[in-house]
């Protein structure tokens, strides 16, 4: 179960109560799933926009951009990532509004851990002919079903991590990213390490990715992070 579930297995947690949060955490990187948390509706929304959840467990009520109002956004804007929707309220009303925000499952708040997990295994293993399994920003591409990349016609051979990292790279064109934001949501670290792992790693995709006498893709912002760079 879990080999099957990890290979299509990243779950967004939206949810702003920390001791709930890190006991979701536990229980479903426990059975081999990778989780990215954040605590506030806009930061979810911001993940949710850039697609790389397979599923998506979002309270309902959160300070500032609700719930409900992030699963609306994220419909209007075309993601359809399967989301599991949590409540303290159990009144039939909300459990409809809920799902008809876009919503595709509905967990009243208390609940048993087991049946989060199950809940989630469900809507993991629900097909989603709508969801792209390949991406391509400028000169690359990537199969996220087969785990292969390619710049132009020149395949890239990368380790499961470098795998990751580039994936990472490539649903953020052009952003700079931190080393914070790669450690955090890359190798799920809950608290930043003092460490160069970020840019070892780093230093051998570059190597992997830019060959000599390519234009240069992956940069880096001094002080700050790096940068994938394909715009014109």
């Amino acid at each position: 179960m879990e080999t099957d579930l990890a290979a299509r297995g990243c779950v967004l947690l939206i949810e702003d109560d920390s001791t709930i949060a890190e006991e979701i955490v536990a229980e479903l990187t426990g059975h081999g799933l990778q989780v990215m948390h954040r605590d506030t509706g806009d930061a979810g929304l911001t993940s949710a926009l850039a697609g790389e959840a397979d599923v998506m467990v979002v309270d309902r009520l959160l300070p500032g951009l609700d719930g409900l109002s992030v699963i609306e956004t994220m419909r209007q804007r075309g993601i359809r990532t399967p989301v599991l929707v949590l409540s303290a309220l159990s009144a039939v009303d909300d459990r409809v509004t809920g799902l008809k925000a876009g919503g595709d499952d509905y967990l009243t708040k208390p609940f048993a851990m087991e049946e989060l997990l199950a809940r989630v295994e469900a809507l993991l293993r629900r097909p989603d002919d709508t969801r792209s399994t390949k991406l391509r920003v400028g000169p690359l591409e990537m199969d996220l079903i087969e785990r292969r990349a390619w710049r132009g016609e020149r395949e890239i051979e990368l380790l499961p991590r470098e795998f990751r990292l580039l994936e990472y790279l490539m649903r953020r064109p052009d952003q700079v990213l931190t080393r914070s934001m790669l450690l955090e949501d890359v190798w799920q670290y809950r608290f930043i390490p003092r460490t160069n792992l970020v840019d070892v790693h780093i230093g051998k995709l570059r190597r992997k990715v830019d060959a000599p006498g390519e234009e240069p893709l992956i940069k880096s912002i001094r002080g700050t992070g790096f940068q994938l760079c394909v715009s014109d």
